[in-house]
């Protein structure tokens, strides 16, 4: 990993990225800056186009209209058929880091060297049913590894306690810098399976916009996630 990158330092401990999926769209930037308030450490962008998951979300535009909501950085997740296609537009909103599906149709490889190339951090995204080995071709290429446990779409859904497992093994494909990320369904029971499995990142999203306190509900969620984390227990069997 190119040192310098924005982001690419691994964390000291957990970090907690607020996804906007279930936030009020119609004040955006304002829920962004109450993330940002609350205490999360990043935030988690879901881009949707209907095509490769069935729901639609927003785009660039919007992205760029709320940069100067937060200094967090934004982490671009492309739910996308065609990453590569709107992939200067994306950059130019102000993401720190963009990740695309493993599963797409289109080459990969020259969408992750331009956002590296742009000095950002690059990741590809498994769903639940696809392995780690579907990265083998872009080991060198990649900052970031992000574990979905939950099919991509949309937000509230259960945890998939065993599409989880990847985490432990997805630092394989990254560099010592490299990040993992999880996503999908994860709180404060969850949390404390994916801190076991190692995870750097937990991208929350109903868990917050539905919690009565969302500072409460990050502190708690990180509290949780470090615990476990620390107490090095194991999978359980």
């Amino acid at each position: 990993m190119t040192a310098g990158r924005a982001g690419a330092s691994r964390p000291h401990g957990i970090e907690i990225a607020a996804s906007i999926l279930d936030a009020d769209l119609g004040r955006l930037a304002d829920e962004i800056a109450r993330a940002d308030a609350a205490g999360a450490d990043r935030i988690h962008l879901d881009v949707m186009d209907a095509h490769f998951v069935p729901n639609l979300t927003f785009g660039p535009r919007t992205i760029r209209a709320v940069r100067s909501a937060t200094a967090l950085p934004f982490d671009a997740h492309l739910m996308t058929s065609e990453p590569g296609r709107f992939l200067d537009e994306y950059l130019d909103a102000g993401c720190e880091s963009i990740t695309l599906h493993v599963e797409i149709g289109e080459e990969i490889r020259p969408t992750l060297e331009r956002i590296r190339a742009a000095g950002r951090l690059a990741g590809l995204a498994l769903k639940p049913g696809t392995p780690l080995a579907a990265l083998d071709p872009y080991r060198g290429h990649l900052d970031m590894v992000m574990v979905m446990t939950v099919e991509p779409g949309f937000g509230g859904q259960v945890f998939l306690a065993d599409a989880a497992r990847k985490i432990a093994d997805a630092p394989a494909w990254l560099g010592p810098d490299g990040l993992v990320h999880v996503d999908g369904g994860v709180n404060g029971g969850s949390a404390d399976t994916v801190a076991r499995l190692g995870v750097d990142i937990l991208v929350v999203g109903s868990a917050l916009w539905r919690a009565t306190d969302m500072a409460a509900e990050i502190a708690r969620i990180r509290t949780i996630a470090q615990a476990s984390r620390a107490a090095g227990a194991a999978w359980p069997a």
